[in-house]
C-alpha cells in the first residue's frame, strides 16, 4: 500500500472513532487550524465566545500544560473563563490564575461560591481573587443552588447576597449571577433578585425526557436574565458498574462527534449566550470545533433530535 493510502486509512479511521479513542495529544493539538469562535452579547456591549473555558479542565495537569491549554483556547477565540474554589479543592483556581494572567484584561472571568452567608462568602471571594491574581471578577455567582432553603439563606438578612451587593459597589465584582440544578430553585432565585445571568443545564435529553429547562429559559427571557448553558454534551448518568472513561465527568458525556454536533447545536440554538463544555480537554476541543462552524438547528433537526432521546435517562427532571 502506498504511503498516502496508509495515511488516508488512518485519517478515515480516526474520524470514525469516538473522541476518547483518538490520540488525545498528537491529533487534538492539530485542531487549532479551525476558524475562531463567534461571540454573542452578554450585557453593556460585552460579547462572550460561544464556548467558555471551565477551570475543571486544568485539574490534574502540570502548570506548563495548563499554560498551553489556556493559550490555545485564547487563540481559538475563547474569551469567557469560569472557575470555582470547589473545583479540586482549589486546584482549578491555583492553576488557572497564573495561566490566565497574561490574558486577564482581554477576557471575561467568572467565579462562584458555595457559601450562603455573607461572612463565608466574603472570605471565599477574597481568597478567590488572590488565587486568580485579579482585583475583580467580571461575574460572581452563587454556585449550584438546589433547594428553596438555600434560596432563603442567600437572600435573607446576613445572607450572601448582601456580600455580593457590597462587593459590586466596591468594584470587586461587576455582574451577579447564579448556577442551579433545580428548576424550582432557579425560578425562586429570579423571583427574589434581578440577576444579570443564570448558568443552567440546557440539554436535549433533559428537554425531551425530563421536561427540564424550558420553564427556566422562558422566565429568564421574560425578565432579561442572560442565559449561560451547562451540560450541552451530557448524555445520561453512568450505568451502574460502568467504567468512567471521563474521570472528571460525573455523568456519561456525548463523545460521538455526530451526536455531539447535534447536541451542542441544540443548546446554542436555544437563545443562550455561551455554553461551558464538560471538564475534559478532548470534549472541550470537540466543542470548539463544532461551535466554530455553528449553524442553528432547523425545526426538523430539532424535532428529530428530541425524538431520538427515546427512553434515555435524563440527568435532571422537572
Amino acid at each position: 500500500m502506498k504511503r498516502r493510502d496508509v495515511l488516508k486509512s488512518i485519517l478515515v479511521a480516526a474520524a470514525a472513532a469516538r473522541i476518547q479513542d483518538v490520540y488525545p495529544e498528537e491529533l487534538m493539538m492539530r485542531t487549532n487550524s479551525r476558524r475562531t469562535l463567534a461571540t454573542r452579547p452578554y450585557k453593556d456591549g460585552i460579547h462572550l465566545s460561544l464556548i467558555g473555558f471551565g477551570g475543571i479542565l486544568l485539574m490534574g495537569e502540570s502548570r506548563k500544560r495548563c499554560g498551553k491549554m489556556v493559550a490555545h483556547a485564547f487563540e481559538r477565540g475563547v474569551n469567557y473563563f469560569d472557575v470555582a474554589p470547589s473545583y479540586g479543592d482549589g486546584e482549578a483556581e491555583e492553576k488557572l490564575g497564573p495561566a490566565l494572567e497574561p490574558y486577564r484584561q482581554r477576557v471575561f472571568l467568572a467565579c462562584k461560591t458555595m457559601q450562603r452567608n455573607a461572612t463565608g462568602a466574603l472570605k471565599e471571594l477574597e481568597h478567590s481573587l488572590k488565587q486568580m491574581r485579579t482585583d475583580h471578577f467580571d461575574l460572581y455567582q452563587f454556585h449550584a443552588v438546589t433547594t428553596l432553603d438555600e434560596v432563603d439563606q442567600i437572600t435573607r438578612a446576613g445572607g450572601a447576597l448582601e456580600l455580593f451587593l457590597r462587593a459590586r459597589e466596591q468594584g470587586k465584582v461587576r455582574y451577579l449571577g447564579f448556577s442551579a440544578h433545580s428548576e424550582q430553585a432557579a425560578l425562586a432565585m429570579m423571583d427574589r433578585f434581578s440577576f444579570d445571568s443564570i448558568l443552567f443545564p440546557i440539554n436535549y435529553v433533559c428537554y425531551a425526557r425530563g421536561n427540564f429547562g424550558p420553564s427556566v429559559m422562558t422566565r429568564a427571557k421574560e425578565t432579561g436574565v442572560v442565559r449561560l448553558a451547562l451540560k450541552a454534551l451530557a448524555h445520561t448518568p453512568w450505568a451502574h458498574g460502568a467504567e468512567h472513561t471521563y474521570p472528571k465527568c460525573w455523568y456519561r458525556p456525548i463523545d460521538d462527534p455526530a451526536l455531539a454536533g447535534l447536541a451542542l447545536r441544540f443548546t446554542l440554538s436555544e437563545e443562550v449566550t455561551a455554553a461551558l463544555p464538560p471538564g475534559d480537554e478532548r470534549l472541550f476541543r470537540l466543542a470548539l470545533d463544532i461551535a466554530s462552524n455553528f449553524t442553528p438547528l432547523s425545526a426538523q433537526e430539532r424535532a428529530d433530535l428530541l425524538r431520538s432521546a427515546g427512553s434515555l435517562e435524563p440527568l435532571f427532571k422537572t
